[in-house]
């Protein structure tokens, strides 16, 4: 039996992140079909695209001003295209913004444990992609919260006190540290790197080279979409 430890450096409103999760899902379920006595814990880690954001301004504009009108369509176009094929229904109106409350948020959920936090995770992920919702807004990130199982009382005390920001900072400045420049990163029981949202056949790859040599491996992938 091997344990598989997945450390996930991600921004919520980073669209690859949202892609490689599941991709990285995917990877898990077909390798745990030949050995399915391996298990798999999943840990994430926050990381600012755009630390001095504002909250709450509009997508659209706010991606078309950076990349243009065209380009905007073009990258939008594609990424429906890949998410229907990891069952993600990408929208892309609403608003977008400032991330550090919505990973307060998931600094919650950690300290419920690593489902809970993927729960979260998977909220968040839910209403900014497919359902438009302003994740910059504390109510939103509340009604969030509670969905993913956390008492709305917990939550709406943390979110409107300031809780896990420090945290939260600390480990972006941890990222930084590392030299993580894009996200989504995945590194597998400390020695192996996935940078960028990679196939399936990736991760599947560095499970079986780690199945195979074990804690005396390292190695890097570098090829996967980045925000």
């Amino acid at each position: 039996m091997t344990n598989y430890q997945i450390d996930i450096v991600s921004d919520n409103v980073c669209p690859w992140c949202y892609v490689g999760k599941n991709r990285l899902e995917l990877a898990i379920k077909q390798h745990k079909q030949s050995h399915p006595n391996d298990t798999f814990s999943t840990t994430w880690h926050p990381f600012y695209l755009n630390p001095d954001a504002p909250k709450s301004i509009d997508k659209k504009a706010y991606y078309e001003n950076k990349f243009g009108a065209q380009r905007t369509q073009v990258m939008q176009g594609h990424l429906a295209r890949l998410g229907k094929q990891v069952g993600i229904n990408f929208a892309f109106g609403g608003r977008t913004g400032n991330t550090r409350d919505s990973h307060r948020l998931v600094q919650l959920g950690k300290t419920k444990g690593p489902a809970q936090e993927t729960k979260v995770i998977e909220q968040l992920f839910n209403a900014y992609f497919e359902e438009n919702e302003d994740i910059t807004d504390q109510e939103v990130l509340i009604a969030r919260g509670i969905k993913a199982g956390l008492s709305e009382q917990e939550v709406r005390e943390w979110m409107t006190t300031g809780k896990g920001g420090e945290e939260v900072d600390k480990e972006v400045a941890d990222a930084q540290h590392k030299f993580i420049s894009g996200v989504p990163n995945f590194t597998v029981n400390g020695r192996y790197e996935v940078q960028g949202a990679e196939e399936p056949a990736a991760f599947l790859q560095v499970f079986g080279e780690i199945k195979d040599r074990g804690d005396s491996g390292t190695g890097a992938v570098n090829g996967g979409n980045t925000c």
